[in-house]
């Protein structure tokens, strides 16, 4: 890795970017299939409706750069993207809480195609302890520290009742779970050192829901 790669890579890049960033893909993905070979800013942003110079912006921090009123090639803005956002690499992952959302989440291979792997599931439940969703195996929780041993996966899926995800929180981060992508409205406690995702649909249907009132009575 030269230089200039290594210090983009060292760069702390916005969670706004961040966030965009994976919605260029999947558009400039689209524009490959209808047999484009380069792309520009300009007909990013006519598909997703974002301002070219944002995207501009944005792919600055991407260790590419496109060439005067050609743009960007395809084939190799597809590559370094899903390098540079970490959808090449595989990181697994546990499931804590397999109720119809974990389970949703074990069915779903697509994840894969993104970099996540989840390896194995815990639970209490004693009808679903053993079994296999998607040939991910289901522990009991009480097995958790002997599994991440074994796994050697730094992190956790947090798919738990409300009332116990502090709880299982606090039992993954000391088994040794560095990353928590927390699916529950909780907002959990965690140390500095330990990264949250917070993805609650829940609050995700309360600004749908209250735009679509606003909408209505505008």
């Amino acid at each position: 890795m030269n230089a200039e790669k290594r210090l983009k890579h060292h760069i702390k890049v916005p969670e706004p970017t961040l966030r965009r960033l994976p919605w260029y893909l999947s558009n400039i993905k689209l524009l490959k299939q209808k047999g484009e070979r380069y792309v520009s800013s300009t007909q990013i942003s006519k598909e997703i409706n974002i301002d070219s110079s944002q995207i501009a912006k944005d792919l600055s921090y991407v260790n590419i750069s496109g060439r005067t009123r050609v743009g960007y090639d395809v084939d190799l803005l597809i590559s370094v993207l899903e390098d540079f956002l970490g959808f090449t690499n595989v990181h697994r992952a546990f499931l804590f809480g397999v109720g119809s959302l974990g389970g949703a989440l074990l069915a779903d291979s697509g994840l894969s195609h993104f970099g996540l792997e989840i390896v194995a599931a815990f639970d209490v439940d004693p009808e679903k302890v053993g079994t296999k969703i998607n040939a991910i195996p289901v522990f009991h929780t009480n097995e958790f520290v002997d599994k991440i041993a074994e796994y050697k996966v730094n992190i956790g899926v947090l798919t738990v009742p409300i009332e116990i995800a502090q709880q299982i929180t606090d039992k993954m981060i000391d088994g040794g779970i560095k990353a928590v992508w927390n699916f529950t409205p909780f907002r959990i406690r965690v140390p500095e050192n330990i990264v949250v995702q917070n993805t609650s649909l829940y609050a995700h249907l309360a600004v749908m829901f209250n735009r679509l009132n606003f909408n209505q009575y505008e």
